[in-house]
């Protein structure tokens, strides 16, 4: 572990971006705040591989709950204060326990900060940090990665559980994309269309529109929603269909489309970006 992020009160890890204070509070956690963390310790007890109903239930409790940031260097509100960091499969976690006894037997001597999980959640997304809990525990403790924290941060329902399957769409819809492409050509706002087969870790599987636009503003995401309205008719009845706009740099749908997909609808007829690597969960088992 070597020293990288920054605390609440100053920096987040490699961003620069100032993010809310939150008080310290060695022994200021109150009834709730404890509570709330002993629901977090509880939940973090159901996760093993391949339970992803449980580790569903853990992201509900951390955006409810409050954990123990560990600080590498200062102290909590100090200018210089930093986050230790750690590095899992190719991605940055800072690690933290989930209560005051963990904080003991993990054997930490140096400072740290008491945090909302809402809050660090919104604080490290962005720089696509994730949180590491109880790495001192006996089986290494339950990395939670950086896009898992933007569900926290935007809300858990709002997005599809990950890691998520992404694939070709296998079902013959012919209709529904002849008609979508009929319509995007009569929608200057719109560049391109992609489409992927989602399969939830949990829920059900869906069929996602990327919607290329030459740019995101209200006039033009109007346009693009109508363009979806006017199409919906010739989905087949039952068939969950959503849209992610490919200008979002965190949605992991979004990159996927980016790397994996020609568009089946393309204005400029441009040939599809080079395939990059990963889109942001680690491997399946990693949890």
């Amino acid at each position: 572990m070597a020293g990288a992020s920054a605390s609440c009160r100053t920096r987040v890890p490699g961003s620069g971006r100032p993010t809310q204070w939150i008080e310290e509070g060695r022994d200021q956690v109150s009834a709730s705040g404890t509570a709330a963390a002993g629901q977090v310790e509880h939940m973090l007890r159901q996760v093993t591989p391949g339970r992803y109903d449980a580790y569903e239930a853990l992201l509900k409790a951390l955006a409810n709950g409050r954990i123990w940031m560990l600080l590498w260097h200062g102290q909590a509100g100090s200018p210089d204060a930093q986050y230790g960091n750690m590095e899992v499969d190719g991605l940055g976690y800072a690690p933290c326990v989930t209560s005051a006894q963990e904080l003991s037997a993990s054997g930490w001597n140096r400072a740290h900060e008491l945090v909302g999980g809402l809050d660090i959640a919104r604080a490290l997304f962005p720089d696509r940090w994730g949180i590491w809990l109880n790495p001192h525990a006996p089986g290494g403790g339950v990395g939670i990665p950086w896009l898992d924290l933007r569900r926290i941060a935007t809300g858990l329902d709002r997005m599809p559980a990950g890691p998520l399957r992404l694939t070709e769409p296998a079902i013959e819809i012919s209709q529904f994309y002849a008609l979508l492409a009929q319509n995007a050509h009569h929608t200057p706002a719109i560049r391109s269309l992609r489409r992927a087969w989602v399969q939830p870790a949990l829920g059900v599987p869906y069929l996602a529109i990327g919607l290329d636009l030459y740019d995101t503003s209200p006039p033009s995401v109007d346009a693009a929603r109508a363009m979806m309205q006017q199409s919906i008719s010739a989905v087949p009845d039952g068939l969950p269909v959503s849209t992610v706009a490919m200008s979002d740099e965190y949605d992991p749908v979004a990159m996927w489309l980016r790397a994996n997909a020609r568009p089946f609808y393309d204005r400029e007829a441009h040939a599809p970006a080079a395939p990059a690597a990963g889109y942001g969960y680690p491997p399946q088992g990693a949890y």
